[in-house]
């Protein structure tokens, strides 16, 4: 990568930000197709978001990705974001096109594309969803347009889970609902996918259900968190032959989403299949 006075920035902003493989998909791409950018992250806590968007347009960066826990905060900064980041509520891609900031969310996207492309057939399914932020948006809402039949979302609070099955039952013929009850064997031997869309299990050795639980069912269950590969979640997953979609997987289809609106340009498979092998070797 040959860095010089014409070099654009784009970067990830979130907190934190330490454990990110971003960079390594954004740097391997913007090289393979001759674009003249580098991707950075910026550690940002949550009472600098403001000022960290003004800086966007001051230093003139490209484009952004937003992570945890800033996909909702900052869309009051924005001065648009596209209709389907509208309907979600939540931005993980900006893009910055004359010092006018456009949001978008391909989130909900990424993680779709990582079921279809095992070959899973999601229509009709009863989905549970943990955790109710900005990933649970996006993921809930693509699913939802996708034809699942149901899809309950279990959060320690309700109001931003009510938030969420509000938009899935006015705009779509899914069942939406939400519950803080705990996780139990019953309620999972009534669904089809498990999927967990909070930060827990990354970089520690905690898990958001009961590792005790033993089920004999047909179960998708899929982890957003991508750092360790095989969290504790997975890993009870495993035990109870059940099977997975990694968080990897996600990160990489919506970073090839993002890739397109920043550059449009499409990478293709082969370059998520290469990504996925850097991976492997960070891990």
């Amino acid at each position: 990568m040959n860095i010089n006075s014409d070099t654009k920035t784009i970067c990830l902003l979130g907190h934190p930000i330490k454990h990110s493989f971003s960079p390594t998909i954004h740097n391997y791409l913007f090289e393979k197709y001759f674009e003249n950018n580098i991707y950075v992250c910026f550690d940002i806590k949550e009472d600098k978001l403001k000022d960290c968007v003004y800086g966007i347009k001051a230093l003139d960066i490209k484009g952004c990705n937003v992570t945890i826990p800033h996909k909702v905060n900052i869309i009051k900064y924005l001065d648009s974001i596209d209709d389907n980041a509208k309907l979600i509520g939540a931005v993980n891609t900006i893009k910055n096109k004359g010092g006018i900031l456009k949001g978008y969310n391909t989130d909900g996207r990424g993680f779709v594309k990582s079921i279809l492309d095992k070959g899973y057939d999601i229509k009709n399914k009863k989905v549970m969803i943990i955790g109710a932020g900005g990933a649970c948006r996006s993921i809930a809402i693509e699913l939802a347009s996708e034809g699942v039949k149901s899809i309950e979302v279990r959060n320690r609070s309700l109001d931003r889970a009510n938030e969420i099955i509000d938009s899935i039952n006015n705009n779509f013929n899914t069942e939406a609902n939400c519950s803080k009850d705990a996780i139990n064997r019953s309620c999972l031997m009534d669904i089809d996918i498990l999927i967990n869309t909070t930060p827990i299990g990354m970089e520690n050795d905690l898990c958001p259900i009961d590792t005790n639980i033993v089920i004999d069912k047909k179960l998708l269950v899929c982890d957003i968190v991508y750092k360790p590969k095989d969290t504790v979640f997975l890993n009870w997953a495993k035990r109870n032959n059940l099977e997975i979609i990694y968080g990897i997987d996600m990160l990489i289809n919506q970073a090839l989403e993002a890739f397109y609106i920043w550059t449009d340009i499409n990478p293709c498979d082969e370059d998520f299949e290469y990504i996925k092998k850097l991976y492997e070797k960070s891990v």
